[in-house]
């Protein structure tokens, strides 16, 4: 059995800035999953006494909240500010943004276009910064019957398919007098994307490693699974059933932002040791 890594996988700039930030400041507590990697996080609290809290109201003066790599909501963020708070913003610089470009365009007129999931944090918080509010969609259809100013600011969830991206905006482009398409898909998204489309069209199973919860892994599985059958979405070793590599003779490996490289090399150990 032969492994190959794809080009360019795992951790990815915003992911390895708030993991440093995190443990920079111990004894903290990050509001919402620092990063969608439940292994991940568990490392952090037990040699970084970082812990974990989905409610941001139990944060007190002089507490330190650090913000996740996917962002706070806008209303949440000032909360905390006017309690006194010691606010340590991890949020990815390519999250900060679209942040930005909503909260700008929605104050100069501009309907607001997100296309991404509704229910993300990234874009819960990405909405908020939309003054007069955001139209959140995952295909053209849902925009069918809808009614937007003349003019448009679109945006993209930073892990979504450029490709799918195209078809929302080439949907908006004829049908208003000014459609302005942001690119805020990041360079680590489109280089991932990129490299696993590669690897698994010549991979005979394709192993994707991440949570099962994060966007951009789930958009890798998806996008090998377009070119290999045997395509498998693991959150670590735990999860390898070794049948799935009888009679095959290379294993493609790629790995979601938000993956340690401890956590993949413990699958390559694991199938190195079954096949040797």
């Amino acid at each position: 059995m032969n492994i190959e890594l794809a080009e360019n996988y795992g951790f990815c700039f915003g992911v390895k800035r708030a993991i440093k930030i995190a443990e920079e400041n111990q004894n903290a507590a990050t509001y919402g999953p620092l990063i969608h990697n439940s292994k991940e996080i568990a490392r952090l609290e037990k040699d970084f006494n970082v812990g974990l809290t989905d409610n941001y109201k139990i944060f007190k003066a002089g507490d330190k909240a650090i913000v996740r790599t996917h962002g706070i909501q806008k209303h949440e963020l000032e909360d905390l500010e006017k309690k006194g708070v010691n606010v340590v913003d991890a949020t990815c610089p390519y999250v900060t943004k679209p942040q930005e470009i909503a909260q700008e365009m929605s104050e100069k007129g501009y309907s607001v276009v997100i296309f991404g999931d509704d229910e993300h944090p990234e874009i819960k918080g990405v909405k908020s910064y939309a003054t007069k509010g955001a139209l959140v969609v995952t295909s053209p259809e849902e925009l069918e019957g809808v009614k937007l100013h003349e003019k448009i600011a679109l945006i993209a969830q930073t892990t979504r398919k450029v490709e799918d991206y195209m078809k929302v905006a080439n949907y908006l482009i004829p049908r208003y007098k000014e459609v302005r398409v942001f690119n805020t898909i990041c360079n680590a998204t489109f280089e991932n994307q990129d490299a696993v489309r590669k690897l698994s069209k010549k991979a005979d199973v394709m192993l994707i490693i991440g949570g099962k919860n994060s966007s951009n892994t789930k958009q890798l599985f998806k996008i090998s699974q377009e070119n290999c059958q045997d395509s498998y979405h693991i959150e670590d070793e735990k999860d390898l059933d070794f049948s799935w590599f009888d009679n095959k003779n290379l294993c493609g490996i790629s790995a979601g932002a938000s993956t340690p490289d401890w956590i993949i090399q413990n699958v390559i150990d694991n199938i190195k040791s079954k096949n040797s």
